[in-house]
């Protein structure tokens, strides 16, 4: 997945081997991530070009209690 930063384009990974299922993704970037019936979270869109997006995204990654999201840039 990526998402366009203003700065390029970040590729968001997952690990949902290592979400613990807190739900912080989802209150940080509700149009990012959601969770699955198990609580792991899963990424709901493909890419943004908004740059508000891209940090709520950014927040997400951060507040991850599990470290289970990190952002790459291209």
């Amino acid at each position: 997945m990526t998402v366009d930063a203003g700065r390029g384009f970040v590729r968001i990974n997952l690990d949902r081997e290592k979400c613990i299922g807190s739900g912080q993704c989802v209150l940080a970037a509700p149009d990012w991530f959601d969770q699955d019936e198990d609580g792991i979270a899963v990424v709901l869109e493909e890419e943004t070009t908004s740059e508000g997006e891209s940090e709520d995204v950014r927040l997400a990654a951060f507040t991850c209690p599990a470290l289970a999201i990190s952002l790459d840039s291209e």
